[in-house]
This record gives structure tokens, sequence and C-alpha cells, in this order.
């Protein structure tokens, strides 16, 4: 009599586990088809027409394969425009760090009105890339400060009220290249370009911010016991943070280097509105370049072969982080 009273109950519960799986499933089933269709359905179209003959507004399905790729690559534009984008991530990803860390280990180390100066660091990420970089634009504005009399303007004045005019400089407006070397069979020269420099500057202005951010979260998840122990068994302050607390940092510094690396790989705004990709496409990366060419020039088949070249950019940086989670998450 028992049995068969449990076994209604048990078939009662399977039907409404059904469901309640049945409605979990249709309120998620919107959001998986616009993904599908607007994410990787677009993905999947730009990938196709990356390997066609696709130019003006009439469609073309000409199949050319990676033809659109070789005539990128072999182009000094776009040689250059990877040469920018590596500049610009490899500076902006160490200061970022640098500066965020060292923020961090300042108001972790128990400074007066620590809330203050948290919120004047993280302030910048409240502001847009074209804010910031039409602020930085006025900024770095060098006016005449070759003429005679000098007419300098931004932090080219600055330097002039101050006794350092000699440290004047065309910043945005320099075209130099240092090295400047050519090498490997490229057409661009290989170095830093010094007008990529402002750039640098006034982004990692906006994200250092976030940086301290995610290492002082990190800061203040490691038990005092652990470095009250460093210290009983004779440990400086220095030993305690190279030792203990850098090693304690690294998935917050792999974190913070997979989001501002996705943030440089992909810089569009902040170019356009500090520099235009000038001086002679020295700040101009690959994401201005693919508008520059897709919207300008009516050149599809080449502009999406370019965003393809972004995607597996991006790609072969967030992939191996997401197969780190993975296997940190299967450990534990």
């Amino acid at each position: 009599m028992q049995q068969a009273q449990t076994q209604p109950i048990v078939t009662r519960r399977a039907r409404r586990f059904d469901t309640d799986r049945f409605i979990a499933i249709l309120m998620i089933l919107p959001s998986v088809v616009a993904v599908a269709i607007f994410v990787y359905g677009f993905i999947g179209w730009t990938g196709i027409v990356s390997l066609t003959r696709w130019e003006g507004l009439k469609s073309s399905q000409e199949f050319i394969g990676l033809e659109n790729y070789a005539s990128i690559f072999s182009t000094t534009r776009f040689q250059t425009n990877i040469r920018n984008m590596l500049v610009f991530t490899t500076f902006f990803l160490i200061a970022c760090l640098l500066i965020g860390l060292l923020l961090a280990v300042l108001l972790d180390s128990g400074v007066k009105g620590e809330s203050f100066f948290r919120a004047v660091y993280i302030f910048p990420m409240a502001l847009s890339f074209i804010v910031t970089g039409v602020v930085w634009q006025w900024l770095f504005a060098p006016g005449n400060y070759q003429g005679t009399p000098p007419d300098p303007t931004g932090i080219n004045l600055l330097l002039q009220k101050v006794g350092l005019a000699s440290l004047m400089t065309g910043w945005t407006t320099d075209a130099s290249v240092v090295p400047g070397i050519r090498a490997f069979g490229l057409k661009t020269r290989l170095g830093v370009p010094m007008a990529m420099i402002p750039v640098v500057i006034a982004a990692v202005w906006q994200m250092s911010g976030f940086t301290m951010a995610m290492y002082l979260a990190g800061l203040r998840g490691i038990s005092d016991e652990i470095k009250e122990a460093a210290r009983v068994d004779g440990a400086s302050e220095w030993q305690i943070f190279r030792t203990i607390i850098l090693p304690l940092l690294q998935p917050v510094t792999l974190s913070a280097v997979i989001i501002l690396g996705h943030i440089s790989l992909k810089i569009f705004d902040l170019i356009v509105t500090m520099t235009g990709g000038a001086p002679g496409n020295n700040t101009e990366v690959p994401g201005l370049y693919m508008y520059e060419i897709t919207f300008k020039a009516n050149k599809f088949a080449e502009g999406a072969a370019v965003a393809m070249v972004m995607l597996i950019v991006v790609t072969l940086l967030i992939v191996p982080y997401l197969i780190y989670n993975n296997r940190q998450e299967v450990e534990s």
C-alpha cells in the first residue's frame, strides 16, 4: 500500500521537473537563437565573404580562396597596422599591470583616504574611449612649438612654462619610428612609432584603475596569517611580496592580461579620436583599417579578411585562458 502511494508522488515530481526544465528552455531559447544568428551566424558569413571577390555594393560569390588574406598581408599598410597593434598591446599591458599593481599595493597598505583615492583611480573607467581620446588629443596637441617665437599648446606649453622646453616634441604628429629598421623581408619599418606613445598614455590612464581594482581585490583575499607566518620565519617585506603575494596574484594577473589584451587588440575609438591613424598610418590599427577599406573603399571581401584576422588573434589570446580556467576548476 505504501509503495503504491509513493509511486504517484515520484511520478508527479518527475513531471514537475520536466515542466520546469521545459519552461527554462523556453526562457533561454530566444537568447540562444539570437546569439546563434547575430554572433556565430555573422561570424560564419564574414568568413565566407573573406573568401570571395566582393567589391562594391553588388555582392560577388566568386570563390578566390585565401587571395584576400595574401593581398592584405602583402601591403605595407596592413604590415604597419600589425606592428602598431603589437606595440600598443605590449606597452599598454605592461604599463597597466605595473601601475595597477603599484596603486593596489599602496591602497592596501592602509593609506588615509583610501576610499577617495580608490574612487579617483577608478573614475576614468566611467568615460568612454571617445571622451578620453578627445581630451588627450587636446593635451597632446603640440602646437607650433618649433616656430619663432614658439607657440606650443597642451603638454608642450606646460613644459615651456616649467623650463623644460627642450623636452617639447610633436607627440601625436611625430612620424618617427625607433629604431625603424627593415627586416624579414617586410615593407614596413620595425620599431616603436613615437606617435603611438601618447595613445598608450591615454589608454593606460583610463584602464590602470580597472587593473588596480582587480589587484586590490586579490590582495584583500590573501590571508594575513600567511604573511605573519612568513614574518615570524624572518622573511622581509620584499621577500613576502615576491615569494608569497605575487604567486597568489597570478590568477588575477592572467585575468587582467586577457581582459586588457582583448581591449587592446580591438582598439578603435581611441585611435579615431586622437590621431585618426596619422601620421602616415603610424597609429593606425587593424580595426581602423577594416573600417576604412570596408565602408569607404567598399572592399567588403578584404575588410572581412581583416576582421577574420582580428578574430583569430583574439581567439589565440582567449582560448588558452578558457582552457586554463577549465583545468583549474577540474583540479579544484
